[in-house]
């Protein structure tokens, strides 16, 4: 029997204790991981915090044996072991379970399921498959048709069979990065729960890294919060507060900043959408004959799950992406999306993954601060850009947004995700009249500080008559924020309330198409 087969033999009936040791982990001359240690006990739910940045990703790659650790040790039942690879890890019975999906589109659940395996069988008996895969299939948590295609399964199928594979490859420790983010509120509950019950029935001990602190909450025993590469604390989730929590991730005690909203009555729509309608990069039908309208100081939400239309809408109001039936006003005027148009309109807007989006990645911080007014007075003077005039301006938007830059030359590519937005947020709203913020999943992946941050700008510019449309995938902040909020599902508003009559469990199921 070759080594690869002793591997994939071992069966671990109970769950493992996970134990990582004084972890430091260098790049070149930056630290990482500075003499980190946690542990996760046998058959408990785990929850990893920390800003990004802080070394959390870092340490879950060295468990996984992505990364070899600097120093430090990780034990499993109180052995040393020497992880060089997930094939090692999988020895163990370590298993992770990835943001995105690892799923080959193309082929079915059952096909899935068995390429999963670290074994090398050139043959393979589907007769004998499909009888294993049935009896595992019965004693899951979660049930999805093995003959499926994976282009069939909605998000959330898709998300538990990444879940399912780790289980059919008998991983008694699993580790989740973000597992939630593509789910929708009870889809997220329903996973994370029957996760719970594996925990609580001694199946499985769970490590999740997680920004949500309402998941931590519901289902996690205990926590363990990094800080800039360094352990921050640790505890009993039933002995904290979310205050406490972000105190650890943050160094200093800060209690989100509540939503406090002026009143508006406008009987003008600042942006009105009739019959709108727009294809997606393959030609197919993506915005579904929209109609929307948003008033001066109101923030109007669209919940949905990714995919459903809500980027090609952005992209189509934003002037990224032709419409291809329709009409949009702004302040009762046509509105073509042009950067005429949008200068002349003033509409501003905060789109996803603002570094793709709405960046030059080599240019400067102040370069791409520049970007909407670099041919305007005082930055330019004919065809002549006034660089100190930039560089000024730049200086006066870093302090004003707090933005970490090690100064304003410096490639926007070097900051993190959070700085990133802050530069943006800074470039959109620093206008002194804006009519129209489209906010795309402003926070999407950022850390408490920059979300607080972020929702915080967006309430001030609607307090000052903006009208505002945010679009995001976590209700609960849509919840928080939105005036009036609509759900989208293949490319269709079906679903439109005021914030204070909004049900949630009805939001959910719209937004999973029910």
């Amino acid at each position: 029997m070759d080594t690869l087969t002793k591997r994939t033999s071992i069966h671990i009936e109970a769950p493992s204790e996970l134990e990582v040791v004084n972890m430091t982990k260098k790049f070149g001359s930056l630290v990482a991981l500075d003499r980190v240690s946690m542990k996760l006990k046998s058959g408990t739910f785990h929850a990893l915090l920390g800003e990004n940045g802080a070394g959390k990703s870092t340490l879950v790659k060295c468990i996984m044996g992505f990364y070899t650790p600097t120093e430090g040790n990780i034990l499993i039942d109180q052995q040393e072991r020497t992880l060089k690879s997930p094939r090692d890890a999988h020895q163990y019975g370590i298993g992770m379970v990835y943001q995105h999906f690892t799923s080959v589109p193309s082929m079915t659940v059952a096909e899935n399921l068995v390429l999963s395996r670290f074994d090398q069988t050139h043959l393979i008996n589907w007769n004998k498959e499909y009888e294993d895969l049935t009896a595992f299939m019965k004693t899951s948590p979660f049930q999805i048709p093995l003959d499926i295609p994976i282009t069939q399964l909605a998000a959330g199928q898709k998300q538990k069979l990444e879940i399912l594979k780790q289980l059919y490859l008998k991983s008694r420790i699993l580790i989740l990065d973000e597992p939630t983010s593509v789910l929708t509120p009870q889809e997220a509950d329903e996973v994370l729960g029957l996760l719970r019950e594996q925990v609580t029935d001694g199946k499985l001990s769970v490590l999740m890294i997680s920004h949500k602190f309402r998941e931590v909450m519901a289902f996690a025993d205990c926590i363990t919060v990094l800080r800039k590469g360094t352990f921050a604390g640790s505890g009993l989730v039933k002995d904290l507060t979310i205050s406490d929590m972000a105190e650890m991730m943050m160094g200093e005690k800060r209690q989100p900043q509540p939503v406090n909203k002026t009143s508006f009555n406008s009987p003008t729509p600042v942006l009105e959408v009739r019959e709108l309608q727009a294809n997606k990069d393959n030609g197919l039908s993506a915005v579904k004959r929209v109609n929307l309208k948003i008033y001066q100081g109101e923030i109007v939400g669209i919940a949905g799950i990714s995919g459903n239309g809500q980027r090609e809408f952005v992209e189509v109001l934003a002037g990224q992406r032709p419409a291809t039936n329709g009409q949009m006003l702004v302040n009762g005027e046509v509105y073509q999306a042009t950067r005429k148009e949008i200068a002349k309109h003033h509409v501003f807007a905060l789109p996803e993954e603002p570094l793709r989006n709405a960046c030059v990645p080599q240019m400067s911080v102040a370069e791409n601060m520049a970007l909407r007014t670099f041919d305007r007075p005082p930055q330019a003077k004919g065809f002549l850009l006034i660089l100190q005039a930039i560089h000024h301006a730049a200086m006066g938007l870093i302090q004003q947004f707090s933005v970490k830059t090690p100064s304003p030359d410096t490639p926007i590519s070097h900051l993190s995700g959070g700085n990133v937005q802050r530069a943006v947020l800074a470039r959109e709203l620093s206008s002194e009249k804006i009519n129209l913020l489209i906010a795309a999943n402003p926070c999407f992946g950022l850390d408490f500080a920059a979300v607080d941050f972020i929702h915080t700008a967006v309430v001030e510019a609607r307090n000052r008559g903006v009208a505002v449309l945010l679009v995001s995938e976590d209700l609960d902040e849509l919840l928080k924020l939105s005036d009036r909020i609509f759900v989208i599902s293949d490319g269709q508003l079906v679903y439109e309330s005021p914030i204070n009559e909004a049900d949630f469990t009805t939001i959910g199921q719209r937004m999973a198409g029910h």
